[in-house]
This record gives structure tokens, C-alpha cells and sequence, in this order.
């Protein structure tokens, strides 16, 4: 049976499982296969503080696009200092970054929709596909509330880009048991959060958000594109 028809299989027996529950079910189904990746927002931290807590062989990377905020940087520390454990780093490859600069400019990610997806494909897509390598289960901290564009997506998915079953554990969970969750079991956060940086990625692509504005409105919020960076490449042109 392929990858993609265990979908169904895998759905029925951990839909009404526990974050670790279900978390572990997957590891234990596919050893060594199972990888999160995070971006520090506070949906990560939540799965990232699940694996750790519970000693779960899941690995758990970051992509460093090299222009993240330093509060970014100060929670990943944090992070790695609290659990005794490490985050695994995945960089942009430093040739892509300086021919791509050298074209579109240092900032020229803001002139157009087309020179934006251009710089996360070089600092964020291409690294995933690295750390995707020898991996069946991408972990994500998607939630359907997130945005419009996140509303349909189920807990586990097939990602046709990356040849993976792409599980999004917590795609239920509200923005207030997320927070919840957080709280109760002491979780280090992005200080940012606090600011009204609801989703957080790179700083010169972040702003914080206003009173009636989804979540990612902050994200790439120059674009009236839908706000997707092209990790989630099954949804980036739905």
C-alpha cells in the first residue's frame, strides 16, 4: 500500500487521540520518519513542547531564512535551554540568496508578488525540501483558523510537492485552547504575540494586526494575495 493510501487507515486511529497520543501513534508507526517543523509561533510551541515533554523520537527543525526578528532567535534559545534539546537548524543555500539578491535587490521582495515568492522559495521552500528528505510524516502546527485559506484542511493531508503525508495535529484546537494550553503547562512564547504579532515569519514581512483582522492579515500585508508563503504548496494557489 502506498504512503498516500494509508491516509485513511491513519485517520480513524488517531482522530480521537491526545496531542501526544496521536503524536506518538505516528512515531511509533513510522520510526525515524516523523519530522515538525517550527516557526516558533505559539501553534509550534504547543507540539514542540508535547514532543519534548514526552520524550517523542519526532524530529523537530526550523527553517532560518535569515532575516527572522531577534525575539525569533531569543525564543528558540529559550526553547532549547527549557527542554534540554535542540532544534535542528536548516539554512538557505548562501549562493541562491546572494544571486537572488544581486537580481531583485535587498529588499526587493516588496516590489511585486513575483520577486516575494521568489525570496521564500530561496530562503524557505528550497531548505524544507531538504529537511523533508527521508521523511513519510511532515508535522505542521496548522490550525483551520488561522485564516480563510486553512478553513478546509484536515489533520492529516497528502502534499503532492513533497511526497509526504503532511499531519496537522492541532488543525481543530481554537485560538483559546491554544493560548490555554500554552498557560497551563508554562510554555516559553514569541514576546511579539504580545504586541499583536499574531502569526510571525520573517521581520521584514510582519506587522502586527488590528482590532477585525484575520490572523495572517499581517503577513506579507502590502499583497492582496492569499497569504501563503509556498511551504503548503497543495493550498498556495487555491
Amino acid at each position: 500500500m502506498s504512503l498516500k493510501d494509508q491516509i485513511p487507515s491513519l485517520l480513524s486511529k488517531i482522530t480521537d487521540l491526545s496531542l501526544p497520543e496521536a503524536l506518538a501513534y505516528m512515531a511509533q508507526a513510522f520510526p525515524g520518519k516523523v519530522a515538525f517543523s517550527s516557526a516558533l509561533g505559539q501553534e509550534d510551541q504547543v507540539i514542540t513542547d508535547a514532543i519534548f515533554t514526552n520524550n517523542l523520537p519526532v524530529r523537530i527543525f526550523s527553517l532560518d531564512t535569515g532575516r527572522l526578528f531577534q525575539e525569533t532567535y531569543e525564543l528558540w534559545a529559550e526553547t532549547e535551554q527549557k527542554y534540554n534539546s535542540k532544534i535542528v537548524p536548516y539554512f538557505p543555500d548562501a549562493q541562491e540568496v546572494e544571486q537572488l539578491v544581486s537580481q531583485n535587490g535587498i529588499n526587493g521582495f516588496y516590489n511585486s508578488v513575483e520577486n516575494r515568492k521568489a525570496c521564500c522559495q530561496v530562503r524557505k521552500v528550497v531548505p524544507l525540501r531538504r529537511a523533508l528528505q527521508n521523511t513519510d510524516i511532515w508535522v505542521t502546527g496548522l490550525r483551520a483558523g488561522q485564516s480563510e485559506n486553512r478553513s478546509s484542511f484536515s489533520m492529516l493531508e497528502w502534499d503532492e510537492a513533497f511526497q509526504v503525508i503532511k499531519f496537522n495535529p492541532i488543525i481543530n484546537w481554537s485560538y483559546d485552547e491554544m493560548l490555554a494550553y500554552l498557560q497551563q503547562n508554562q510554555v516559553p512564547y514569541n514576546k511579539l504575540h504580545d504586541q499583536g504579532f499574531i502569526s510571525i515569519g520573517c521581520a521584514p514581512c510582519t506587522r502586527a494586526i488590528v482590532a477585525g483582522e484575520e490572523p495572517r492579515a499581517g503577513r506579507w500585508w502590502w499583497e492582496q494575495s492569499k497569504k501563503e508563503c509556498g511551504l503548503h504548496a497543495n493550498y498556495f494557489n487555491k
